[in-house]
């Protein structure tokens, strides 16, 4: 009498199908490694992008120039000045500030001193400029995060052409602004 159990009695008698039972085993645990190795990229390719994450967050913290969270920006919610004109003046001027301060260039500006928003205490500003896709953010948020209150009414961001001289080619942005004029002091 044989001790050889029922199924290495079976795979001596069909070595085929110990073959494909031994190729099967293999493609399986190939697949379990191929798994795991992919997850462990994707776990290493997320904590590299929460390391970034804090890094900015970290660097914006340590900011002095940036006011704490929830902090109100100083200053009048409103336009100044004694006629609507010089409010119009105050506020490309803050526009202008702004878009400089990240790098831009303005193209051309207009005020509009009896926009679709006029009721006789709305100025609207529409300014062309040119400005890096990366700064395009710091921009808006400058404009919409401090005083006096200005709100983005529109905003077209056209990307430049991609060629090979134009490798630092800057964004074109057709940007209207508007914000409310306190009235005569």
């Amino acid at each position: 009498m044989s001790t050889a159990s029922p199924i290495g009695r079976f795979f001596a008698r069909w070595p085929l199908a110990a073959a494909v039972l031994y190729a099967v085993v293999i493609v399986v645990c190939g697949a379990v490694i191929w798994t795991a190795a992919a997850d462990i990229l994707a776990d290493r390719a997320t904590l590299i992008s929460s390391k970034d994450l804090l890094r900015r967050l970290e660097a914006h913290r340590d900011d002095p120039g940036a006011a704490p969270a929830g902090a109100i920006p100083a200053g009048s919610p409103f336009l100044g000045g004694e006629t609507i004109t010089v409010a119009g003046a105050e506020l490309l001027q803050r526009v202008a500030a702004a878009i400089t301060r990240y790098g831009g260039s303005i193209q051309s500006s207009q005020v509009d001193l009896q926009g679709p928003q006029s009721k006789g205490d709305f100025v609207t500003l529409v300014v062309s400029c040119e400005i890096d896709e990366a700064n395009l953010q710091k921009l808006l948020y400058d404009v919409e995060a401090g005083m006096p209150y200005l709100f983005v009414d529109q905003l077209t961001a056209r990307a430049p052409q991609v060629t090979p001289a134009s490798l630092n080619a800057r964004m074109s942005v057709l940007l209207a602004v508007s914000g409310r004029w306190s009235g005569k002091k």
